[in-house]
């Protein structure tokens, strides 16, 4: 694959992670640590993970979109989406094209990286 064709492909996997972030529902987990803080701490984690919109070499090497830090109410919280074949087994064929990849969202306290 070229570098251009990379990057292009970069760009819809992160448009497609973008898209997957934003709308909280199926595909979405949150750990015990964070269900622990209970229900409001967990709307406020959705909030800022939905809310985040800069990514940066350091946290997004690839230009997928697919990890971030945020901080809700003094806590740093990860978010990490990664993407599965249909039948959730394996890793997808291809994370760009959505008819062949399911994305898992998973939110968790920083110290349960």
């Amino acid at each position: 694959m070229s570098e251009t064709q990379a990057a292009q492909n970069a760009a819809k996997i992160a448009a497609l992670n973008d898209a997957f972030r934003r709308q909280p529902g199926p595909g979405w987990m949150m750990t015990d640590g964070v269900h622990a803080l209970g229900p409001a701490f967990a709307a406020a984690a959705v909030a800022a993970v939905r809310a985040q919109d800069r990514f940066d070499e350091d946290d997004d090497p690839h230009g997928e979109h697919d990890f971030g830090a945020v901080v809700v109410q003094g806590r740093k919280l990860f978010w990490k989406i990664d993407c599965y074949d249909l039948d959730l087994a394996f890793g997808s064929p291809d994370p760009a094209d959505p008819a062949v990849t399911r994305r898992v969202l998973t939110v968790m306290l920083a110290e349960e990286y």
